[in-house]
């Protein structure tokens, strides 16, 4: 497939199998809803020639079928020269990153029983819960890449998600709470960390905002709370650090590598070799290591999120991060687990120097334009912080600002550092991929916050 690829020029070609088993079962009003199980099995070979990449995919794992593949992405790149190149191949060990899982998945029963633990404990929970909603996907995913340098790697890749939503009801007033968990592990992992567990952290988030506060409205300091907080940073910070809008000149951190973008407390860095983590890759989807990469330390710009392509253009290493969804798509490159470390501020410390203001303990969405850095994004669970104290809960507040503007002034970051461990799944040009995001406590001096209250 290789040699054939090349055969009307490129500069490399690379060719991408995939087969990915998933179970999913959804429950909604105390019944399942929805059980599935679906399998994605395929390959795509892409050929890179400059900046033009030609890519032909066929779930027809037949030799012909993909001998026609590759033609299709050999006449697409075709840069004028010919190949009759003989590519020899070595095969090369991913690194052991993942929880053991096994080869099938479990009995639908346990499935069933895990969704039923949950909705069974949001609803005992508060007589307010009207509704629950809950999902779990069981995935398991076989590649192998290979490449015209002679590397084939393969990889097996564990996902799991539970997620419950709860609706909560009193009055005229409904409000939603919703807390998905999930890695790269087996459903094991909800023996301990229960069906149960997860229900009553989202059931207490719809509760609390029941008797909540309309959200102040103005300029203040603002607190990010650890773990699910750093859902701004990926948004605000990491997509503009991403190398295709950096090479491309789209990105406002664009040619700056070495200068000052943050405080000089502000240390990021995006990781695809944590174990067990949602968004870590024993290889990326161009067979290159996951690695450890130092985005921003100390506030100054250090490098961006390198894929093949990219790297190559631009003169670099790849730095793990080429990612797709499926190999029905081209690999770009993403985030993987994104987060700051720890600092040297206790939580106690950082609430208390805050004598009003509003502590933001997770998001529920937002948006940000990569080339401006500005970014708007819903609170999903906010209180108001009263003489260095958390107090009051709040509704509907928004943060409202500019990515380097908002990393300038964090004035401190706290020690209890911890990533989120919850399903994220980050989408960019029409492909999602799973990620993870942590961040410790951060005292952001001055943002705007958009509600309705006083």
């Amino acid at each position: 497939m290789l040699s054939r690829a090349l055969r009307r020029g490129g500069d490399f070609a690379d060719v991408f199998f995939e087969h990915r088993l998933v179970q999913s079962f959804r429950l909604q009003d105390g019944r399942i809803r929805e059980a599935s199980t679906s399998l994605v099995r395929g390959a795509g070979v892409r050929v890179v020639a400059g900046e033009r990449a030609g890519y032909a995919h066929s779930d027809d794992l037949e030799e012909t079928a993909l001998l026609r593949a590759a033609d299709a992405a050999s006449l697409i790149a075709n840069d004028g020269r010919t190949s009759v190149a003989t590519i020899a191949l070595a095969s090369t060990q991913a690194p052991a990153l993942y929880d053991a899982h096994p080869d099938e998945p479990a009995d639908s029963a346990r499935y069933v029983d895990l969704l039923a633990r949950a909705d069974v404990a949001a609803r005992a929970s508060d007589a307010r819960v009207v509704a629950v909603n809950a999902f779990v996907v069981d995935e398991l995913q076989y590649v192998q890449i290979a490449d015209s340098d002679g590397r084939v790697v393969s990889d097996r890749r564990p996902l799991v998600a539970l997620g419950v939503q709860v609706v909560a009801k009193d009055g005229a007033q409904r409000e939603n709470g919703y807390v998905g968990d999930g890695g790269r592990t087996a459903i094991d992992v909800y023996a301990t960390r229960t069906p149960e567990s997860i229900a009553l952290e989202s059931a207490a988030i719809a509760t609390t905002k029941l008797g909540a506060r309309g959200a102040p409205a103005g300029e203040m300091p603002v607190v990010i709370g650890p773990g699910g907080g750093g859902v701004l940073l990926h948004e605000a910070v990491g997509h503009g650090l991403e190398a295709d809008f950096n090479r491309k000149g789209t990105s406002l951190y664009s040619g700056r590598v070495g200068e000052r973008v943050a405080s000089d407390i502000v240390t990021i860095y995006d990781d695809g070799d944590l174990p067990g983590e949602r968004g870590t890759v024993a290889v990326d989807d161009e067979g290159t290591p996951g690695q450890h990469k130092v985005l921003v330390e100390n506030g100054i710009l250090c490098g961006y999120m390198q894929d093949r392509l990219n790297a190559r253009l631009m003169g670099v290493a790849s730095t793990g991060s080429g990612r797709r969804e499926s190999f029905r798509m081209l690999p770009q490159p993403r985030m993987c687990n994104t987060h700051m470390p720890p600092g040297t501020s206790s939580p106690e410390e950082i609430v208390g120097s805050i004598e009003r203001g509003l502590y933001a303990a997770s998001f529920s969405g937002g948006q940000v334009e990569i080339s401006k850095g500005d970014f708007v994004f819903m609170i999903a669970e906010g209180y108001l912080i009263e003489n260095g104290r958390i107090t009051a809960p709040v509704r509907g507040a928004t943060l409202i600002g500019n990515g380097p503007d908002a990393m300038t002034k964090v004035t401190m970051v706290g020690a209890d550092a911890r990533l989120a461990n919850r399903s994220y799944t980050c989408g960019k040009a029409g492909q999602r991929v799973p990620v993870g995001v942590g961040i410790p406590t951060v005292k952001l001096s001055s943002c705007t916050v958009g509600g309705t209250g006083g």
